[in-house]
């Protein structure tokens, strides 16, 4: 592996190749500039500036002298390939893993190993920018926030990758458990947990799967050709299923006030759709596995100022109208 820094014009050679030349000056004391050129398919001027480049790299490659030329691997360079990230790549790997925790708090102990590893493989020049991610960067955790082991979250998403079909049991939101046979799209993270976006055959449909409530993943070793995803991509499609998902507590809410300035005035995203009803009304369906996450919403909106006629399913009616005589007292 190799840290590409510095400018463009230094990015551009292959890495493949500057790994097989480092390869090579570490499998000989030294070689002459015409064989390892040759051994590497290219020219000798093309062999110079792959050279500085590994200098570039921190490799301390030395020119030797004689008729043709040779170079050599000297020691105390890097005995570690580094990584191939730019500057910028590095950093923004490095703010990932301080600010990790926040999403899967079980994986804050291996981010913050790697952050250590990554710290020792970059560049000398880095490595303070580095140390003041790690040690003042932090996200504040979402209270819904689920612990998810790692190794499962790779499986899943080594599935994703391969289009390799997934076998697992799963329990869903009441409690009953069944074994599903699926192929798996995408793994997307949304407040706090990690999510399976996957065609499921048997129901002939699409389907969301909390990755916390799968048991027992198997890969199939079975391959199916990836069926296009009906959203403009895997967040989408979680937004809308969560949005359109059948939870008991719901709230149907007309307002009036254009769609747009109801998305745009409250802090988060609804739990629901908020929809069009002419230029200056929408509809609002609400829905949650909580009654308190409704109600809390439908506060939100009545607290925008404008009209509102609520439907709401019979516990939240009962805490709405509680709510509203303490807020008369």
């Amino acid at each position: 592996m190799q840290h590409t820094t510095g400018p463009a014009s230094t990015r551009r050679a292959m890495p493949g190749r500057l790994l097989r030349l480092l390869s090579l000056l570490q499998s000989r004391r030294q070689w002459q500039g015409p064989e390892l050129a040759d051994r590497l398919g290219i020219s000798r001027r093309t062999l110079r500036r792959d050279v500085e480049r590994l200098r570039e790299l921190d490799y301390a490659v030395q020119a030797t002298t004689g008729t043709a030329g040779g170079y050599r691997l000297a020691g105390g360079g890097r005995a570690t390939p580094a990584l191939l990230l730019d500057d910028d790549e590095a950093l923004a790997a490095a703010l990932a893993l301080a600010t990790a925790a926040a999403g899967a708090p079980a994986i804050a102990e291996g981010a913050a190993r790697a952050l250590t590893k990554l710290e020792a493989l970059l560049p000398a020049r880095l490595r303070p920018h580095l140390a003041a991610l790690g040690g003042a960067a932090a996200a504040l955790p979402h209270r819904g926030a689920v612990d998810i082991d790692p190794a499962r979250l790779a499986l899943l998403a080594g599935c994703c990758r391969d289009g390799e079909l997934l076998a697992f049991d799963y329990r869903d939101r009441r409690g009953a458990t069944g074994r599903r046979r699926v192929e798996p799209h995408h793994v997307v993270t949304a407040q706090g947990r990690w999510y399976l976006i996957a065609y499921d055959p048997e129901r002939a449909d699409w389907r969301t799967f909390r990755a916390d409530r799968i048991a027992d993943p198997l890969p199939t070793r079975r391959r199916f050709t990836p069926r296009p995803l009906p959203a403009a991509g895997p967040a989408a499609f979680l937004a809308r299923a969560m949005a359109e998902a059948d939870y008991p507590h719901t709230a149907r809410l007309r307002v009036d006030l254009p769609a747009e300035q109801v998305r745009s005035r409250l802090f988060h995203t609804v739990p629901g759709t908020v929809a069009p009803d002419g230029d200056h009304r929408c509809r609002v369906r609400l829905a949650a596995h909580a009654p308190e996450l409704v109600v809390h919403y439908v506060a939100a909106i009545t607290a925008l100022g404008a009209p509102v006629d609520i439907d709401a399913s019979p516990e939240v009616a009962e805490r709405l109208h509680s709510l509203g005589r303490r807020l008369a007292r």
